[in-house]
């Protein structure tokens, strides 16, 4: 049976504007209540994953910024992983080449990102892609912002890691994503959903889709699993 959920936030248990479904909060303390580890990932920051933890109340199990960093529970160690220096010469290849086309981008949160960095969708991915194609860092093109991280991270092996941090086989989870950032979370984890605003190849790689879009898709998803984990 399922004893954990690692779950996507923007787009997975938000509706298209990032509006939080007040349903998958009240779904997701149901889980909590019954002793099943939620873990939420995402491209936010960790500061952001803390204050949404605590929010909503989960135990505190956070993947943030794409998988560069990770914690299980309140007290855990942050964990940090690849390079950000490899990340600061990308955007600076990125920030150079736009300011010359008389492009400023906006920057999300640079302070309190450890792994990545991310802004705005106002330039196309491509070609920021073209831009550092010679060095080892991936672009990650969330729908919501564009991360530049370093080559080998992702959402699920960070999630390999938290898991095992957390005395669980990736097997034990179910996972919910909407975006092929959450690919790797999908694959790893013991039953993989992706919500129906996903994109065909997320939707491949999925256990199951569910008929709903955004928080809606959710809840569906917890409501057809639920048994899985209320059953342990």
């Amino acid at each position: 049976m399922l004893k954990g959920l690692v779950t996507d936030i923007d787009g997975t248990i938000t509706d298209r504007h990032r509006r939080i479904h007040t349903g998958a909060i009240s779904a997701l303390r149901v889980l909590c209540d019954h002793g099943v580890e939620v873990v939420l990932a995402s491209g936010n920051t960790s500061c952001f994953m803390d204050a949404v933890s605590r929010m909503i109340g989960t135990q505190g199990n956070f993947i943030a910024e794409n998988g560069g960093v990770w914690r299980a529970g309140y007290t855990g160690e942050l964990r940090i992983l690849g390079d950000q220096s490899v990340v600061r010469d990308a955007l600076d290849a990125v920030v150079a080449f736009y300011r010359e086309n008389g492009v400023t981008l906006d920057m999300y949160s640079p302070t309190y990102r450890f792994a990545d960095r991310a802004f705005a969708r106002t330039v196309s991915p491509d070609e920021v892609r073209d831009i550092v194609r010679d060095l080892p860092v991936e672009v990650i093109d969330t729908g919501f912002a564009i991360h530049i991280q370093a080559r080998g991270i992702s959402k699920g092996f960070a999630f390999l890691s938290l898991a095992a941090e957390l005395g669980l086989d990736p097997s034990d989870f179910l996972s919910v994503g909407d975006a092929e950032n959450d690919m790797d979370l999908l694959k790893f984890a013991g039953v993989g959903v992706a919500v129906r605003n996903a994109p065909e190849k997320l939707a491949a790689a999925a256990t199951w889709v569910s008929e709903k879009k955004y928080g809606e898709g959710f809840i569906e998803a917890l409501e057809r699993y639920m048994p899985y984990f209320l059953e342990r």
